[in-house]
């Protein structure tokens, strides 16, 4: 018997990887994840993409996190916007001078995925609570952890209760299924500077100790359909 595990408290996108997204009150849900969820992304000329950490993939570039990002309704190129808000004109030539890379350029997805690990990221209001707990001097707000869905639990629910869901799916909305699979292993972009977030490495230092570096339930895409703020997810 399927068991509702919580509200759609939150609904985010994150148009261009590592930059600040945009929050919406609804959204399609396709095989790959959020419609244009991670769609673009910051890359130089060896295939890098823009990250918070140095990989075989990504390419550590201080100050995306500064950036925000948004889509709206279209999906064809998203708004870049500047660390004041601003919107900027010509995202490529902002890029090369505000990161001071020459080599760099917004580009979209083709054959290599902008995703670090799974699609979609679930967290939940008990586990963000304990964080604030957890790093009492911190300022802790959801956009440090760049979940699309902020999950709020009933009271009483313990921390990391996402670790129960592995292995099963939820459903909501309009007919999407997600399976839920592992965590986040959590890096240096929990603890980044953005706007009215200052750096924070107590964050990250408070999980590691506490959930060896993990944070959320991670998913893939079962069945596309539509998630909004409201709905209730179920736990299959």
């Amino acid at each position: 018997m399927a068991e509702i595990i919580g509200v759609i408290e939150q609904l985010w996108r994150y148009p261009v990887k590592s930059t600040g997204g945009e929050r919406l009150d609804s959204v399609e849900v396709d095989e790959r994840g959020l419609a244009g969820d991670r769609l673009y992304a910051v890359r130089d000329s060896t295939g890098k993409l823009g990250s918070g950490k140095n990989t075989r993939r990504f390419r550590r570039m201080d100050g995306l996190p500064r950036l925000s990002s948004r889509l709206g309704r279209r999906l064809d190129g998203p708004e870049l916007y500047d660390p004041l808000g601003r919107p900027v004109a010509d995202p490529t030539a902002f890029l090369r001078a505000y990161l001071q890379r020459p080599d760099v350029a917004l580009a979209r997805e083709d054959a290599v995925s902008h995703f670090d690990q799974l699609p979609v990221s679930v967290l939940t209001t008990a586990t963000l609570d304990w964080v604030r707990e957890a790093a009492p001097g911190a300022v802790v707000n959801v956009r440090r952890f760049r979940p699309n869905i902020l999950l709020r639990t009933p009271p009483g629910t313990p921390p990391f209760v996402e670790d129960d869901w592995f292995g099963h799916e939820v459903s909501g909305g309009a007919g999407t299924r997600l399976a839920l699979v592992r965590a986040s292993e959590r890096c240096v972009m929990t603890t980044a500077a953005q706007p009215g977030l200052p750096h924070a490495p107590e964050i990250l230092k408070a999980i590691a100790q506490a959930h060896g570096g993990r944070l959320d339930a991670l998913a893939e895409v079962v069945t596309p359909g539509r998630l909004s703020v409201g709905d209730e997810l179920s736990l299959n």
